[in-house]
């Protein structure tokens, strides 16, 4: 399946949402299990969740303005962040019903009804994460990544639910219905948290991962010689895009034109290597002292 960009992507992940509520929803009714309505509550959190991606994909494509001259791919740590808080929430209203239902106990009806329509929303959603997960790659997108993790959270997490209410089924020990739901909700807030870690690192312009950096390092060494030298290299990470900037130094004898072939030759091959990566680089003469005092920040290890 290939669509056009990472927001027809969300649209999937919203229809999906939806179907995956109708089915939850109807499965809790039938059967009046606080683990099934967890459930349904965390789809609900995956449809607020994915119209929010979709907002924040809508403003992360809008090219660079006079007001954002690196464009707005931050927008992607937006949804990621609402995202989390969400899921925090419904985490919360979880508890909160599931310790009700400790405190007054009552029967579950309709189980098997219940089991396979919560069975056919499970599947759909594990399939919709797949794909999603699949189009994060292709798009290196931090939006759909977390949809696709969360969507799969959710896969595990019914599945929990459903082994639950099996037990539930086979023993006639009703409690254990809510200690699931509790349970559920312990591992919703799990996810939340990673999330919101994931955000707040890609909003303090976080590094290449490590990967990506030793290639670079590998590409640049390719071209070191007596003539020529790198520094002050710097990157970062904007959502989708990268940031990578350097120092290029070369004999003073060059020619701006020689200069300005080399560069660009090396934008070239960096922007090959790294996908998406806005590259910067600026020419300094190898004899100059002025060049190799200008070397970028220091940083410490760890």
């Amino acid at each position: 399946m290939v669509f056009a960009s990472p927001r027809s992507y969300i649209l999937l992940s919203v229809a999906a949402a939806v179907a995956t509520i109708v089915l939850k929803t109807a499965a809790w009714r039938y059967t009046g299990s606080v683990g099934l309505l967890s459930d349904a509550m965390e789809s609900g959190v995956n449809l607020v969740a994915a119209l929010g991606a979709f907002w924040a994909l809508s403003l992360a494509a809008k090219p660079a303005d006079r007001t954002h001259h690196y464009g707005h791919f931050k927008a992607e740590y937006f949804s990621s962040g609402l995202e989390s808080v969400l899921i925090v929430l419904a985490a919360v209203a979880i508890i909160h019903s599931a310790v009700g239902r400790l405190q007054h106990p009552e029967p579950l009806e309709q189980l098997g009804l219940g089991m396979a329509l919560s069975l056919v929303a499970t599947v759909l959603n594990g399939v919709v994460a797949w794909v999603l997960l699949r189009a994060s790659r292709h798009f290196h997108s931090i939006t759909l990544r977390a949809d696709a993790h969360h969507l799969f959270t959710d896969v595990w997490t019914s599945c929990g639910v459903l082994l639950g209410i099996g037990l539930v089924k086979l023993t006639g020990l009703t409690i254990l219905d809510p200690i699931i739901a509790i349970a559920v909700a312990l591992n919703i807030t799990l996810t939340g948290w990673n999330l919101l870690r994931e955000t707040a690192t890609g909003l303090l312009d976080r590094s290449l991962p490590i990967d990506e950096q030793e290639k670079l390092e590998a590409l640049l060494a390719s071209h070191e010689s007596e003539e020529i030298r790198f520094h002050a290299l710097r990157t970062r990470v904007a959502g989708s895009r990268r940031f990578v900037a350097l120092h290029v130094l070369v004999p003073g004898r060059w020619t701006v034109q020689a200069g300005h072939d080399f560069c660009e030759r090396l934008e070239q091959e960096i922007a090959d290597a790294l996908p998406r990566s806005d590259v910067l680089t600026h020419l300094e003469p190898i004899e100059d002292p002025r060049a190799w005092d200008d070397q970028g920040f220091r940083w410490e290890e760890g």
